[in-house]
């Protein structure tokens, strides 16, 4: 790489036409294949190199404009399920569910420390996010659903109190800065981002699926609950599990379940369908609307009866 200096610097090219010859190798360690991909395709890029004076270092930035990602709708980017993730102070809690809202496999944890100064606590969170990306492209699902969390003006005292530790707490998640680095780290993988509504999600996920999803060989937490319920709600289904019937006669003589299926679904367990027609019973005589016509005609009929049989001989 050559750079043309300007006259104040001419007296340094080492090159013809006061141009300067770069002769050191330069390696860019972040999206280092981007860049390689860019030059051998012979597209633009803009280079900026400046000096450290305090280091005694120089230093070369290359950037380049990404076209913006093409907006895919819902039901493409759920064909194939989601990634369903709990946020967290020190860890991302996640799981797969597949377009039925039931989960697969075994929940995955990525944890990161939050210690430190600000360049190691970036780098831990982007650490995490690019292994979260991975195992969502291995496994072949196209969206991550992640709480829509914002506690910029949920850390007051006046909201919590004196609960010291529990703003502590709030205040260290890395929320903004973990929904920042998803959004432009998966855009650049193909992956869409759903923002699901946080609201209960943590206690209906423990209510509803941390026992069940419990056994002798997994022990399910809190949060990996809390990813499935947030999964649920991004793919528009309840978070509660179907309940069992009533008791009484396995039907719904004592109401609704909690999470019933639809009217439409197959194999539907609900109230038997009526059978069309009026509600009385009209067909007897003596019974309906016209009961009275109904029983005179009958008279008439048995007296006619009770005559032929009187001149019978």
């Amino acid at each position: 790489m050559s750079i043309r200096l300007p006259a104040p610097l001419a007296h340094l090219a080492n090159a013809p036409h006061g141009r300067y010859m770069l002769a050191c190798r330069v390696h860019f360690a972040h999206r280092g294949t981007e860049w390689r991909d860019r030059v051998e395709a012979n597209r633009a890029v803009a280079y900026r190199i400046h000096r450290d004076v305090q280091r005694g270092r120089w230093y070369i930035t290359a950037s380049w404009q990404i076209p913006p990602a093409p907006t895919i709708p819902m039901s493409a980017a759920l064909a194939h399920g989601v990634i369903a993730v709990d946020t967290n102070a020190d860890h991302l809690a996640a799981w797969r569910l597949d377009v039925h809202g039931n989960p697969i496999g075994n929940p995955r944890h990525f944890p990161y420390d939050l210690s430190g100064n600000a360049d190691h606590r970036d780098a831990q969170v982007r650490h995490a996010l690019t292994r979260l990306l991975h195992w969502a492209q291995n496994c072949g699902v196209k969206a991550i659903a992640i709480e829509d969390l914002d506690f910029q003006a949920e850390k007051t005292r006046e909201k919590h109190g004196r609960r010291k530790r529990f703003r502590q707490l709030i205040s260290g998640m890395p929320t903004g800065k973990l929904r920042a680095r998803l959004t432009a780290m998966a855009e650049a993988t193909g992956i869409a981002i759903i923002a699901a509504d946080p609201a209960y999600t943590s206690k209906w996920g423990a209510q509803h699926w941390q026992a069940p999803l419990t056994s002798k060989k997994r022990m399910t937490t809190r949060h990996d609950a809390a990813a499935v319920a947030i999964g649920r709600r991004a793919l528009g289904h309840p978070i509660r599990r179907r309940t069992a019937p009533p008791p009484a006669h396995r039907s719904d003589e004592q109401g609704h379940r909690t999470a019933q299926a639809r009217a439409g679904a197959r194999g539907r367990e609900g109230p038997r369908p009526r059978i069309p027609g009026p509600r009385t019973r009209s067909a007897l005589p003596g019974y309906g609307e016209n009961a009275g016509d109904q029983n005179a005609q009958h008279r008439s009929e048995r007296s006619t009866e009770h005559l032929q049989l009187m001149l019978s001989p």
